[in-house]
Parts: structure tokens; sequence; C-alpha cells
């Protein structure tokens, strides 16, 4: 779907702006423009989807789906739906604040967040060609308990005072005055520019710091200093993985390499979940919605899941 736009910054680096390509600036500013566009595109498309199906749906309707009495179900249920979900981890925010709107639990609304970009079908089916079953099984199941326990952690610290006030403006825009397809097509509109309005400059921070890192980072870093013999690999695998930004999709066959040249699979792999889960883009969005502490809880936390995860692959591989 992108490819069109690829061609476009593709065509303003190196022609417009006649920077030689294969250079650390020349993908830098390649990387920066097509993210940050990619990224507005997406949540912008998102957004006003999300919305439609909200004005459908009212919040006690989504609530009563997720905000269960027993709470280890919504937990699940909302880490399964973050799977079948392909967003990456800066798409996922719009429903992630639908959820929080509707009343559901913040710490269900987490568990999607984490799983939505961490597990989907397209990462399921790479793995599953290049890795195998078992690493993909494994994979899936490690990404569905990392969300469901960070959403529980998350719950139990009761962080719901860390969160910001959204807003949705005034008039039509209030779901409970939406009666009409044209009403809902102004609701939609009114709100995804509402929250694009308030997350722009985030985004362009976010992806240019990712940008910064992208393209001036050794490129075989983690080839030289997460090796199977290295006991801090999965660390530094977790910490160099999150400032960066891509979907799942898109870091696999990058993961495929690093494995070749020898690369501790658990290391590999925690590399991938920290790249999907968490990224700079996607925190400088939240930034808008939440705390800075709550952010920080939020990495912290489920850093620490991948972090574990990624000892426990090593330690079963070999």
């Amino acid at each position: 779907m992108f490819i069109p736009l690829q061609w476009i910054v593709d065509w303003l680096t190196y022609k417009l702006f006649s920077l030689q390509a294969g250079t650390l600036l020349a993908d830098s500013i390649n990387y920066f423009i097509f993210d940050t566009l990619k990224i507005i595109i997406l949540l912008a498309v998102i957004i006003f989807i999300v919305a439609i199906i909200r004005s459908y749906l009212p919040p006690a309707r989504i609530k009563k789906i997720l905000a269960r009495k027993n709470k280890y179900i919504s937990y699940i249920l909302a880490a399964l739906l973050g799977t079948i979900t392909p967003f990456c981890s800066c798409s996922a925010v719009p429903l992630f604040l639908g959820f929080v709107e509707a009343g559901v639990p913040l710490g269900v609304t987490f568990s999607f967040l984490i799983a939505s970009p961490m597990v989907n079908e397209i990462a399921v089916i790479l793995l599953l060609g290049m890795f195998g079953w078992k690493i993909t099984a494994l994979y899936i199941f490690s990404g569905l308990i990392i969300a469901i326990i960070s959403g529980i952690i998350i719950d139990r610290l009761k962080t719901e005072k860390l969160l910001l006030p959204i807003g949705q403006g005034s008039g039509k825009t209030k779901l409970e005055l939406i009666e009409n397809w044209p009403d809902r097509l102004k609701y939609a509109r009114d709100y995804s520019l509402n929250i694009i309005k308030k997350v722009w400059p985030y985004i362009i921070i976010g992806v240019g710091l990712g940008a910064l890192i992208h393209g001036y980072a050794p490129a075989d870093l983690l080839v030289n200093y997460a090796g199977v013999d290295k006991w801090y690999a999965v660390p530094l695998a977790v910490i160099i993985g999150i400032p960066l930004y891509s979907n799942a999709a898109g870091i696999i066959p990058l993961v495929s390499a690093l494995t070749e040249k020898g690369v501790a699979m658990g290391s590999a792999l925690a590399f991938m979940m920290s790249v999907t889960a968490l990224s700079l883009p996607e925190f400088m969005i939240l930034k808008r919605v939440m705390k800075n502490k709550l952010i920080f809880i939020f990495a912290g936390v489920v850093g620490l899941g991948i972090l574990v995860t990624g000892i426990l692959f090593n330690l079963i591989l070999g």
C-alpha cells in the first residue's frame, strides 16, 4: 500500500534533495520522511475508521465486551483481539484511546496495546516460513503472556490517575448525539482531526530520533555484541530495539539475518519484540494522553517481560 509513497520519498531524497543513495544522511532523511508520512496517514485512516465503528458501538457495549467481572478473561480477550489486529505500535494507539474512553479498565487496554504490534498474523506467517512451528508457537505464547501479565501489573499499580484528558470537542462530535450517517462522518472527521492536531509534533520528534538512530547506529552492533556467548546479549538487544520503529513484518527478515550471523535466537526475538511493542514514536503519541510516569511504567513492565522472555528463549533453544 505504501509503495507509491516510498517512490515519492525516494524522489524527494535522491532527486530533489540530491542526496547520495546509501549514505548515512540519505538513509536517515529517507527514513524520517517516509515514516512520518506513513504514521500520520495510518493514524488518520485508522482513527477515522475506529470513530465510525465506535458510533455504532456505544461505550457501554464495548465496556461490556472487555470489562467482564472476571478480569483475567478480559485481559485474555484484549490480548487475543490485539493478535488479530495487524497494527504497528503507533497505529494501535487510536483503538487504545477508544477503549479508555469507553471505560474499559486501563490494564485491559494496555494488554491490547502490547499484543497488537507484538503478535499478528503477518508475523506468524513469516516466522513459520523462516523458523518453523516451534519458534512460532513460542513467539505467540510469549507475546500473549507478556501482554496479559503487563496489563495485570499496570492495573494493580492503579495508574488511572496518570491519564490525561483527551477531549472530544463539543456538539455533534459527542457519541450520544449521533443519529444518522452524515453525523457519523462529521464526528469521525472532527475526532480524527482533533487527535492528529494534538499528536503530530510528537510523531515528528519520535520519528526524528528513530531516524537518527536508524541511519547512524552501526549495522553490526547486535552481531558484534550480542553473540550466543555474551551474558548481556538480551539486555543489549532490548535497549537497542526500543528506540527503533518498525512493524513485525518489517523486522522479521532482519531477525533472520541476525540469527544467521550468530546472534542467539532469544536475543534476536527480544530485539524484534522491543522494536515492535515499544517505540519512540509510540511514546511521543502516548505522551499526549498520559503522564511521563505512566509511559515509564508501561515501557519498564513490557521491557522486563521481553527481557525475561529472551533469556528463557536462549536457555530453551540452547
